[in-house]
């Protein structure tokens, strides 16, 4: 049978039960007598070797059979774990997961048989069971015995009387078998054995019906489908089918699925009394309709009267469910279009028509109150807990403190905290990169803190947690810090920076430095980081999201990169503006106040504007300068100046005029303007015009 339909939920469990074995391992790791830990250990292995041989994927099948072997062992209290054992499980893990990707990628698990990572499992076997191998290719005795030994194929029932005979058949299959005699077609039951050895007996029958269901319609099983999903049964359950094929043909078809020792299939049969009393209940034109679809050869299974009389099955107990997240954004793209029919809705309720009626105005609230509610279900829809990135983490400071000969700890707060998907999966790659720079620039050795009487076993802290309408994610360290004359000074030999810039530049500002393109301190790079080598990268992807990066150090306290991030980058509150005479709009969240300036109070220092507010000295931006649009004749008196925030940073928008706050719509420009820093995206208004939506991090 194809199964290539299944691969999409193999992928996604696959991966689960990787990251969980992951999780567990760095735990077993730290508490090697942990019962339940070795036990979720064997079950996500168990699974996913099962998993891998119902798909076809040998290689990945032998692989975490042998990794199985030894947890079972561990399991049994035969076998203790060692930091080597940990080391050759999570190499163990990394071709797992190749495999994976190769799967993803090239649709196969690859060539690649890792025998010597399974050859070093086998030994790590064998010296915990004491076992001296007689073969010399690393393969146990124990592993040997551990092998499935086949059943003979020519193994035939003697079950005697077959079980589907001692079933209970409910009133309405009766009715429905009835229906289905009228029309010639027949009834089997089958009773199906499943070979002992198999390691995942639910996917095994889903299989086995799935493969039935293709020549007819499974009306009853016993036990009932969602027992047998869940194993709740004993290597052998019944089945009932409404079909035009015969009994052998299907007990064949059935005996096909590997893993299937024996089908006994016969024609079933009701009592004459059951046939002749629930013929009569049976309406004519449903028989009508019965023939018709049976004279089309419509298959039973795609609503048959059968079908109809099918035993509902309990829902599943987890209700979470995957979505594609194209159809989100199709959705997403719906709701936008709902909300600028509202605006245009607005528009002409503002136009001061005297002959609008209150409906008009009712209607328009109504509209605006289902909106901003599929908005909020929507937006809950597509946000995903910030653990999804995260989880990967702990792994890999675990095999950085092995590379480097460091001693750390990773501690992360805020697993919980929600983030768009979009935003999700953009933001692995930069927070990996921050804590890669922490665990090999940002924590000293484990001499050099010693000496410093700091804790030798370094620590790095991943928070997450919500602000407003943004979600902030520290990652912090207890290192050396950053040296800031050490920045300086570099800067200015890479000519960067004058010396005379240098001597009026804060710290804050020299650590910015750092996020310059190609900029690095250290003195060699290594393959791990260097504290400043792509961090530019960083800031440009997290700016990309419409989020903003800083940093913050305390010599020998160690340094802080703080990453803020909207919650979502679909929909917006903006305040609209005129410049010129066009009309702009700028993200709400960025701005702080809105300031009528005398003309005469703006300041001229060493080239740039500035206003001095409430004793800040503001930086001032004259937009209409920067966008080229029309400039009024004569300057006026006053300016309206929208002072905007990113980071501990104050600036001044200078605009013409305001329009007011407006939820808007983002949409993508898409490479139609080449230069774009300056602008993230564009919006329709009420009345059909595109208003540009500035971006303020790049302005300030």
């Amino acid at each position: 049978m194809d199964v290539s339909q299944y691969l999409e939920i193999f992928i996604e469990e696959a991966k689960e039960h990787l990251q969980n074995l992951n999780e567990h391992l760095l735990v077993l790791e730290r508490e090697p007598e942990n019962e339940n830990t070795i036990n979720e250990i064997f079950r996500a292995a168990h699974s996913l070797k099962g998993m891998s041989g119902t798909m076809g994927y040998k290689r990945m099948q032998h692989l975490t059979h042998d990794m199985e072997n030894v947890f079972s062992e561990i399991r049994n209290g035969k076998m203790k774990v060692s930091s080597n054992l940990v080391d050759v499980l999570f190499k163990g893990l990394d071709a797992l997961e190749a495999y994976l990707t190769n799967i993803q990628t090239e649709a196969n698990e690859g060539e690649d048989d890792n025998e010597d990572i399974i050859t070093a499992l086998n030994d790590i076997l064998n010296a915990g069971l004491g076992i001296v191998s007689e073969q010399g290719s690393g393969a146990s005795a124990a592993v040997q015995a551990a092998e499935i030994k086949p059943v003979a194929a020519e193994a035939k029932s003697d079950h005697g009387k077959m079980k589907f005979l001692d079933v209970k058949i409910e009133e309405h299959e009766k009715k429905a078998m009835v229906k289905a005699g009228t029309v010639g077609l027949n009834v089997v039951g089958l009773t199906v054995y499943i070979q002992e050895y198999c390691v995942l007996k639910g996917a095994r029958a889903f299989m086995v019906n799935r493969a039935l269901e293709e020549f007819g319609e499974i009306i009853k099983l016993n036990p009932s489908a969602q027992d047998l999903e869940d194993e709740k049964y004993d290597f052998e359950y019944s089945a009932f089918m409404i079909t035009k094929e015969t009994p052998d043909k299907l007990a064949k078809l059935a005996a096909n699925v590997s893993e299937v020792k024996e089908v006994v299939a016969d024609y079933y049969k009701l009592s004459e009394d059951d046939v002749v009393a629930f013929s009569k209940q049976i309406n004519q034109e449903e028989v009508k309709a019965v023939q018709v679809q049976a004279s089309e050869a419509v298959s039973l299974k795609s609503g048959s009267v059968a079908a109809a009389a099918k035993q509902p099955v309990k829902p599943v107990a987890n209700r979470s469910v995957r979505v594609d997240i194209e159809k989100l954004d199709v959705l997403m793209n719906l709701v936008s279009e709902l909300i600028i029919a509202k605006n245009g809705l607005v528009s002409i309720s503002d136009s001061n028509d005297t002959t609008l009626d209150n409906s008009f105005h009712e209607q328009i609230e109504y509209l605006e109150r289902v909106t901003t509610n599929l908005h909020e279900s929507v937006m809950k829809t597509r946000m995903v807990p910030i653990e999804s990135v995260v989880n990967r983490f702990p792994r890999m400071i675990r095999d950085l403190s092995k590379k480097l000969d460091k001693e750390m700890e990773l501690y992360m707060t805020g697993e919980e905290t929600e983030l768009d998907r979009t935003v999700i999966d953009e933001i692995g790659d930069p927070l990996m990169h921050l804590l890669r720079n922490a665990a090999d620039h940002g924590l000293e050795s484990n001499a050099e803190r010693a000496k410093k009487g700091k804790n030798p076993v370094g620590s790095i802290y991943l928070d997450a947690y919500q602000d407003g309408n943004n979600v902030v994610i520290e990652v912090r360290d207890d290192g050396a810090g950053i040296n800031t004359e050490r920045i300086k000074l570099k800067a200015i030999e890479k000519g960067k920076i004058s010396e005379e810039q240098a001597a009026r530049m804060t710290d804050k500002d020299i650590i910015d430095i750092l996020f310059q393109p190609s900029f690095s301190t250290a003195e060699t790079v290594t393959d791990v980081s260097g504290r400043g080598v792509g961090l530019d990268v960083v800031k440009t992807k997290i700016e990309a999201l419409g989020g903003e990066i800083e940093a913050k150090t305390k010599l020998d306290e160690g340094s802080n990169f703080i990453i803020r991030l909207p919650l979502t980058l679909a929909i917006i509150q903006a305040l609209m503006v005129i410049i010129g005479d066009e009309k702009y709009a700028l993200p709400l969240g960025s701005i702080q106040t809105v300031e009528d300036i005398l003309s005469t109070e703006v300041k001229d220092i060493q080239g740039k504007e500035v206003i001095n507010l409430r004793g800040n000295v503001v930086p001032i931006v004259r937009l209409s300068k920067i966008l080229g649009c029309k400039k009024p004749e004569k300057e006026p008196e006053e300016l309206l100046v929208v002072i905007v925030k990113k980071g501990e940073r104050l600036a001044g928008m200078v605009v013409d005029e305001l329009i007011g706050q407006q939820e808007i719509v983002i949409k993508s420009i898409g490479k139609y303007i080449k230069n774009h820093k300056i602008i993230s995206g564009a919006t329709i208004l009420g009345n059909g015009e595109v208003a540009l939506i500035l971006d303020v991090n790049s302005l300030v």
